[in-house]
């Protein structure tokens, strides 16, 4: 088994690392306007859970960065796209966010494959943050879902 990516896949790696960083800077802009925008009686918890989730995508935006310096790339100045519908309710937020982590998840399910017993450190990171995106999108699922909904 190979431990290091060969020359001809680190570009498709990095362009896959800088579109993750792309979405993880859009997640922190997405997630703290989101944060601004709650309104209502349970405005605390809902805010506390929004700012802790843009202070998630920073710390991933960092992880991004590392690895694609790591590879020799170089870090995208870009944010990833940013969906405002002006639709500011807890749900629509929700829904928002849903789609904005399963973007996520998407990318990276692709770096795994593009790592996957090639690159032991990138495999780990790819397969730590596949569980958080799925912990992510498990948690909005619940937090959608109405009171009373299990059968």
């Amino acid at each position: 088994m190979a431990s290091e990516l060969g020359t001809a896949e680190t570009p498709k790696v990095v362009a896959i690392l800088n579109r993750i960083l792309e979405l993880e800077l859009a997640g922190l802009v997405r997630y703290l306007h989101y944060s601004f925008m709650i309104f209502g009686h349970n405005r605390i918890p809902i805010v506390a859970w929004l700012r802790a989730q843009a202070d998630e995508a920073q710390a991933h935006s960092v992880q991004a960065g590392e690895h694609i310096t790591n590879l020799g790339g170089h870090p995208s100045l870009k944010i990833g796209p940013l969906l405002e519908t002006h639709k500011h309710n807890v749900d629509e937020i929700l829904r928002e966010a849903l789609t904005h982590e399963q973007e996520g998840l998407e990318e990276y399910r692709k770096l795994l494959a593009a790592v996957a017993a090639r690159n032991i450190m990138l495999e780990e990171y790819a397969r730590e943050q596949i569980a958080a995106e799925e912990a992510h999108v498990a948690d909005i699922g619940k937090m959608l879902r109405k009171p009373g909904s299990i059968t």
